[in-house]
């Protein structure tokens, strides 16, 4: 990880697996922050937009979330403030915006007319979840948060096929509010088992069943929805994830990271640098997962 990632990655792992600090993470994640309180600078490495953008505050979010950040820590300040700032009024936020076209990106992120048609609510469900982790209940932000969350879950019931992605926001919503049942339930008349038993269903629905198929290409895996023996949906995925957590030890290659499966449509240059980063995080991501299955020795 030393030798091959980004220097955030790199505090990121030390703060995982080698009692590293919260504030070293927070220092270095501090250089992909701007001066209006969000996020850019390629934080999310298949686009390079400079400027701050909600997707890269969501890549932010993450990491914020990952090293127990609290609501009274500066940068989670800043970041609620621009999120207020930025949100629709619809209650959304923007996937993809015009000035990305400007920067290196993957197709996927570039901007046209209708794209966000296709985003829905990825990566908005999750941000508005953070909006209301770090914030005061009953507060003016929080009430923000919840009226995005309000429109997502309609979204959710209503819908029976989903992007892998998006399922991933709404599993980081459905964490988020473990802790907040109450207000859940008072706030969209939902009770969190609802939410579990609907995304049991459009994540069974989107894993590819077929082990021979893994290695072809960019797939719904069962790990990335799953990341804890504890998850609720262990035991519906069954023995697909002691598969996965095998086929993870079988790709990883001899310096311990694992092939990046996707590729871009143009700038060949860049994406030779964003191909690097990227292995730094699915490295990081994947040991933390070998961990928490006892896999790690």
């Amino acid at each position: 990880m030393k030798r091959n990632a980004r220097p955030l990655e790199a505090v990121r792992w030390e703060y995982a697996f080698e009692h590293g600090s919260r504030e070293r993470v927070l220092q270095v994640l501090g250089a992909y922050q701007n001066d209006d309180g969000g996020f850019g600078h390629g934080i999310e490495p298949d686009f390079w937009l400079p400027a701050s953008s909600s997707m890269a505050a969501w890549a932010a979010a993450r990491i914020l979330l990952e090293v127990g950040a609290e609501r009274d820590t500066p940068m989670v300040q800043a970041l609620v403030d621009y999120l207020c700032r930025v949100q629709g009024p619809t209650g959304m936020w923007p996937a993809v915006l015009p000035e990305n076209n400007a920067f290196p990106h993957a197709p996927w992120w570039h901007w046209k007319p209708g794209v966000e048609d296709w985003w829905m609510f990825n990566s908005s469900v999750e941000l508005a979840a953070y909006l209301i982790h770090w914030s005061s209940p009953g507060s003016i932000t929080a009430e923000q948060g919840w009226k995005t969350v309000r429109l997502a879950l309609k979204r959710l019931m209503d819908c029976t096929k989903m992007d892998m992605h998006e399922i991933g926001n709404y599993l980081m919503f459905r964490e988020l509010m473990k802790p907040r049942t109450a207000e859940l339930l008072e706030n969209t008349g939902y009770l969190l088992m609802d939410v579990e038993r609907k995304l049991t269903e459009l994540v069974m629905a989107v894993v590819e069943m077929d082990v021979s198929q893994w290695v072809h290409g960019y797939r719904a895996l069962p790990l990335p929805f799953v990341q804890t023996p504890d998850s609720f949906l262990c035991e519906v995925l069954g023995g697909l994830v002691d598969e996965n957590l095998n086929f993870y030890a079988e790709q990883v290659d001899e310096n311990g990271l694992w092939p990046v499966t996707w590729d871009w449509d143009a700038y060949p240059s860049e994406f030779a640098v964003a191909k690097r980063y990227w292995q730094g995080i699915v490295a990081l991501e994947r040991y933390r997962i070998l961990r928490a299955f006892g896999r790690l020795p």
